[in-house]
């Protein structure tokens, strides 16, 4: 749903859009002159403004768009037009307009086809504006370990060329900066690159989240959508956590990877997308390919150029630096004055097992950060697991009392909160509310 403002000086303009709009599930906002849809814009934002050219008093519709391009660029702007004005409507597409419909509208459908894909564009841009923020604010991969060097010779070489990528390794070793950075590294730069974990989205929607949809395809689908494929046209694919996909989805993907063409759910069109494609796993996808749980097909399409990414302990000389760059950012999002480690909260940083990488060493900062008074976080401050996901379990019963027993000992070392059980025993949080689920665990 979009918040539109419909401004036009004619009373029946406004109601035929407003009653076309809200009917395809829209809020709206009507405004009889260009001085009222000022004063709206100064009052909020909006995602999309309709606005005759041609209405009385001072401020008409071409001073209408030049200024709702200047208060709210994001917006987008369509543009009426009666015959024979066309080309006033042609000079504000130049300002910045997205397209302009003419007078008389032939019909609610083709209002409502131009309004769809001019909201589509905004979304769009919206994304990538975020990709490009998160480009610009990249952490570094490494900073020195030997243990990284052919990662990083790795990603170089691989984000020269279109190559899939499969990206292995723990939770938390960085696997989405990874893929970030061969993005940013690759000629699709410029291209949007779209994120999507498989294991955080429930399994009814993730279809739709992946394909789009079209109108009515289901209950709730008030107007037709493009997928996350769809929005990644040009640019790079991510999809986190690929193992926690459904066998259905994974055959459904595969013919993707295999033909570059698709049709969103409940449609017939085929929508052809150059997409570069980079998946990610925690889990030892090979095993799940033995045992049946994963297409071997799907395996090999996505396992071209298989990366591993060594757990945090594997690369000690990259952790206190790491720790530092990840204390100024907790420091600047908290408020806070700087902070320092001192000798004894560096050794114990340096020394930990970190099982949960850099997002435990994370979480673990930003504790100590909010605990402390002062302006240095002590080794006393800083809270860290010593024990693996693996440790501790019984060593007699079946498979299924093991995996049950890792599952509540996660759960209490966790408090009791389920993505973060799910990331010490590395599988998706899906997985483990299945697993809670056959085990009878609340």
């Amino acid at each position: 749903m979009a918040h539109i403002l419909i401004v036009d000086d004619e009373a029946g303009i406004r109601e035929f859009l407003a009653d076309a709009l809200e009917a395809d599930g829209h809020e709206t906002t009507t405004a009889e002159d260009g001085y009222a849809a000022l004063k709206l814009l100064n009052e909020r934002a909006f995602d999309l403004m309709i606005t005759d050219l041609r209405m009385p008093g001072a401020v008409d519709g071409m001073d209408l768009v030049r200024k709702a391009r200047s208060e709210q660029p994001e917006m987008e702007v369509i543009v009426l037009t009666a015959y024979g004005t066309v080309d006033t409507a042609v000079e504000a597409m130049k300002l910045g307009a997205f397209d302009y419909l003419q007078k008389p509208i032939a019909s609610p459908a083709e209002l409502r086809m131009i309004v769809a894909r001019a909201l589509e564009r905004r979304r769009l841009l919206a994304l990538e504006d975020r990709s490009r923020r998160d480009e610009a604010t990249l952490a570094p991969l490494t900073y020195g370990d030997p243990t990284m060097a052919p990662v990083v010779r790795a990603i170089e070489k691989v984000a020269a060329t279109n190559a899939t990528v499969l990206l292995l390794g723990e939770s938390g070793t960085g696997k989405e900066l990874a893929a970030r950075t061969i993005h940013l590294k690759s000629p699709r730069a410029n291209g949007p690159f779209v994120a999507v974990n498989c294991a955080a989205i429930a399994e009814q929607l993730m279809e739709s989240e992946l394909f789009g949809h079209e109108k009515g395809a289901f209950t709730g689908a008030t107007q037709s959508r493009r997928g996350r494929i769809e929005l990644a046209d040009g640019g790079t694919l991510f999809l986190d956590e690929i193992a926690e996909l459904k066998p259905a989805l994974q055959a459904k993907l595969l013919r993707v990877l295999q033909d570059r063409r698709f049709e969103r759910v409940g449609g017939t069109r085929t929508i052809e997308v150059d997409v570069r494609w980079i998946a990610a796993t925690n889990r030892d996808i090979e095993e799940m390919v033995r045992r049946g749980e994963f297409r071997e097909d799907l395996y090999h399409r996505l396992a071209v150029f298989p990366i591993r990414l060594p757990p945090l302990r594997e690369r000690r000389q990259d952790i206190l630096p790491l720790a530092e760059t990840l204390l100024a950012r907790i420091v600047a999002e908290l408020g806070r004055p700087p902070l320092r480690l001192d000798e004894s909260a560096r050794r114990k940083i340096l020394e930990a097992p970190w099982y949960g990488n850099v997002r435990e060493l994370s979480n673990a900062l930003e504790r100590a950060a909010i605990l402390t008074d002062g302006d240095v976080i002590r080794g006393d401050q800083i809270l860290v697991s010593h024990a693996s996901p693996a440790a501790t379990l019984p060593l007699s019963g079946t498979i299924a009392d093991l995996e049950a027993a890792a599952i509540r000992r996660a759960l209490e070392e966790a408090g009791g909160n389920r993505r973060r059980a799910a990331e010490k025993l590395g599988i998706g949080e899906r997985t483990l509310y299945d697993k809670l689920k056959r085990y009878g665990i609340t």
